[in-house]
């Protein structure tokens, strides 16, 4: 077998390959022999069927067929010849086989790109220093409060106002049709200055009062996230049935209580308080490790192959779909194709595949090593996310070879970015309030 490599880039190469006649030979030969034993050929008994017959009935197939394996077999040996570390699969068309001659095809293959060594100290890097404040621990306490109280209809004839609960029936008329949407609804709850339905819809309901029915119209906006209502004049009909107040729970130890998880009111704020400055923590270590990335993507330059691009694109836009069907809600619901998706996180994408291709650079120019306990910490996280046991979280990894070394190679990612922060001086930033909430 002969190879040669052209460079179409330092990432994208072509592989001619030439396998030698006299394989070509002796694999058609094989196949046709094989073939002859199995053929089931009018007017021949089994197994007797001359080759020119064969050839007549099934040389297509059978040519495609050795062609096939020949490319298997060819390209694996120019692989291990050349030493190339693919990237996916390669593109190849295969030439029709001609008798007594070399079989000759091209292999267009994607390659991990070769960065030069790093040089990972004098970075200057800043941490921001986020603090919970007591502000914040309010705030969550009267979402909590709110998702905890009750309705009471009000008994008083007074008309609706903002951050009222109104019972109403409700229908709208459409000049072009009538979205279900919009089909006579009984008996619909909602808190008026939300916006559930649209802003002008609350405001034209403020100041009805019980069993006041009204007619009005209003315009939905072109970037409205119901497609079908989106730019849309329609014309509402609308009874208040009841006006309803929200009553808040009292703000005492019992209220923490009714939680189930605590005693007094101040070990539910301690509690919060805990759990906003870990998500600080992490917010404040994704910024440092993003100031690491970019100081190293400017000292070094490489070409990214296509393929990891695609599949990362991939990766985030079946993400960004999960996290819509959570909510029963589809990117044709958002206004966008999945063709739009992906063109939108195709840049994303690649600054994160460049990101763990700086990583793997890291990890192999400085020899990291995983510790065993931070094995041990994953799949401990693992098993309490996913509430199954240590030792079931243990046995899939160990049989599935694959999988476990791409949680190795994770957390190998992760030891090469603390092995960077440790060797550079980290400035500590203190922020006040209003810069956290910038």
């Amino acid at each position: 077998m002969q190879v040669t490599v052209e460079d179409l880039s330092s990432v994208k190469k072509v592989l001619h390959i030439e396998a030698p006649a006299e394989d070509v030979k002796k694999a058609l030969d094989s196949a046709y022999a094989e073939l002859k034993k199995q053929a089931k050929v009018k007017g021949f008994r089994p197994g007797k069927a001359p080759r020119s017959v064969l050839e007549r009935l099934y040389k297509s197939d059978v040519e495609s067929d050795v062609a096939g394996e020949i490319i298997s077999d060819a390209f694996r040996d120019a692989i291990m010849e050349t030493k190339l570390k693919i990237v996916g699969p390669p593109e190849i068309e295969p030439p029709a086989i001609v008798s007594d001659e070399p079989y000759k095809f091209d292999a267009t293959v994607e390659i991990f790109p070769e960065l030069s060594d790093l040089d990972l100290k004098e970075i200057e890097l800043s941490k921001n220093m986020y603090k919970a404040t007591d502000q914040e621990i309010e705030n969550q306490i009267a979402m909590i409060r709110k998702n905890m109280s009750s309705l009471e209809t009000e008994e008083e004839d007074r008309p609706a106002k903002e951050e009222d609960f109104v019972l109403i029936d409700y229908e709208g008329v459409c000049p072009d049709g009538q979205p279900d949407e919009l089909r006579f609804t009984e008996n619909f709850t909602m808190e008026l200055g939300t916006g559930r339905i649209l802003k002008d819809f609350d405001a034209q309901i403020v100041g009805m009062k019980r069993d006041e029915e009204k007619d009005f119209e209003i315009s939905f906006p072109e970037d409205y996230f119901n497609k079908e209502l989106a730019s849309k004049q329609v014309k509402f009909h609308v009874k208040l049935k009841e006006i309803r107040k929200q009553i808040l729970p009292e703000l005492d130890d019992e209220f923490a209580k009714d939680l189930g998880e605590y005693e007094t009111l101040d070990q539910l704020k301690d509690s919060i308080r805990d759990h906003l400055q870990q998500g600080y923590d992490r917010r404040s270590e994704q910024e440092l490790d993003e100031q690491v990335f970019q100081a190293l993507l400017g000292r070094v330059e490489f070409e990214v192959p296509e393929t990891l691009i695609k599949h990362e694109t991939a990766s985030m836009v079946s993400e960004a779909e999960r996290a819509l069907s959570y909510r029963d809600m589809t990117f044709e619901d958002t206004g966008a194709t999945k063709e739009d998706m992906e063109e939108r996180y195709r840049e994303p994408a690649e600054q994160q595949v460049r990101r763990y291709l700086l990583l793997d650079k890291i990890v192999e120019q400085e020899n990291v090593e995983l510790p065993e306990e931070e094995l041990e910490n994953a799949f401990k996280g693992m098993a309490e996310s996913l509430r199954q046991p240590l030792e079931i979280v243990k046995k899939y990894y160990a049989s599935d070879a694959e999988q476990m070394n791409m949680l190795r190679q994770t957390l190998l990612q992760k030891e090469a970015l603390k092995y960077v922060k440790n060797l550079n001086e980290i400035k500590e930033v203190e922020l006040e309030l209003q810069e956290t909430e910038e």
